[in-house]
This record gives C-alpha cells, sequence and structure tokens, in this order.
C-alpha cells in the first residue's frame, strides 16, 4: 500500500510538471511565455501573453492537473482513506510550482490547487470561485482576488471540520500568498496590471 501510494504521489507530481501554458505558446503561438509579461507559467500570464482562447484553456488543463492527480487513488482503485487523495494532490501542486519539464519553474499553483480542491470538496471550490470572480469584478486585479479567494477557501474549510482538508488548504493559501508577494508590492504602489476583459 505504501509503495502505491508513492508511485500514485510521484505520477501525481509528474501530472503536475505539464506545463501547459508553456506547451501550447509554443507549440501554437511560437512563443515562450516565460519571455513575455511577468514571466510566469501559470494562466494570468497566458491569458496576457496569448490571448483569452488560450488562456482560458490553460485555465482548464491546470485544474484538470490538480483534479486528475487528486482522484488517482480512486482511478486505480487503491483502498485508502479519501484524505490520501489530498497526498497526491499536494504532489500535484508541488509539480506545477516545480515542474519538471520546465526547469523547475512554474506557476503559483492557484488553478492547480482549485482543481484539488474541486475534485476533493467540490462545494468548497464553488464558493472560493464565487469569491474570486466578485473580487475580480470589483478590483480587476487577478492576483489579489487569487489571494483572497485563498483566504475564503480557508474560511470557509473550518466550517467542514475536516481537519486534513484544514491543513491542506492553510499551506496553499499560505503558499499562493507566498508566491504573490511580488503582486503585493505592485498592488500598493498602483503598478499591478489591471484585467480589461471583465
Amino acid at each position: 500500500m505504501t509503495i502505491n501510494l508513492i508511485l500514485l504521489s510521484l505520477l501525481a507530481y509528474v501530472i503536475g510538471s505539464i506545463p501547459s501554458g508553456l506547451w501550447i505558446g509554443k507549440i501554437f503561438y511560437k512563443k515562450d511565455i516565460r519571455e513575455f509579461g511577468s514571466g510566469n507559467l501559470g494562466a494570468t500570464n497566458s491569458f496576457r501573453v496569448l490571448g483569452i482562447k488560450a488562456g482560458s484553456i490553460v485555465t482548464v488543463m491546470d485544474i484538470l492537473k490538480g483534479t486528475v492527480a487528486t482522484l488517482l487513488p480512486y482511478f486505480f482503485q487503491l483502498n485508502v482513506d479519501h484524505h490520501f487523495w489530498l497526498l497526491t494532490g499536494a504532489f500535484a501542486i508541488i509539480g506545477h510550482s516545480f515542474p519538471l519539464f520546465a526547469g523547475f519553474r512554474g506557476g503559483k499553483a492557484v488553478a492547480t490547487s482549485a482543481g484539488v480542491i474541486l475534485a476533493y470538496a467540490p462545494l468548497l471550490f464553488v464558493a472560493a470561485l464565487v469569491v474570486f470572480l466578485v473580487t475580480l469584478k470589483l478590483s480587476k486585479y487577478v492576483s489579489l482576488s487569487s489571494m483572497i479567494g485563498a483566504l475564503a477557501a480557508l474560511i470557509i474549510s473550518f466550517f467542514m471540520g475536516d481537519w486534513i482538508l484544514i491543513i491542506l488548504v492553510a499551506c496553499i493559501a499560505t503558499f499562493v500568498i507566498w508566491r504573490h508577494r511580488a503582486n503585493i508590492t505592485r498592488i500598493r504602489n498602483g503598478e499591478e496590471p489591471k484585467i480589461k476583459w471583465m
């Protein structure tokens, strides 16, 4: 059982390491998105550099990485407590942030983390998504919306009484905010770009 979990966790890391934005940019647009915009491999920079269509595809792919990785124990019919789903999901988040296929320089883990929550606690995903979209509509800042969405997910998770989930969401929220520390500085200085399509 332990060996199986280790193998699935490694597979989850590999799935999370798929650099959606990088590959789509290079294959269909002949662009390395690391050389434009924020230089980040995540969905937000894909929107900025490649456009709404490509950005939407990258977002969906990054979410699915987290969802698929979280459900690996289920797909492989591994008879473990469902909390172990969060283990494989966590490895997908690590893979997205430090991808094997992109020099260990990845995205900020927002979409992939959302995919993990979608697989494990769909209602929590929906609630955090609503907070994200409302904040985005009001502020036009993707970075701020991501951080507030992560904090909202943490607050809401406390009412669910699942301490393993709470611990993971707390780690996700902390990591997301840490990865956005440069964005926080730009927001304070009025230099953070706003989206123009909402």
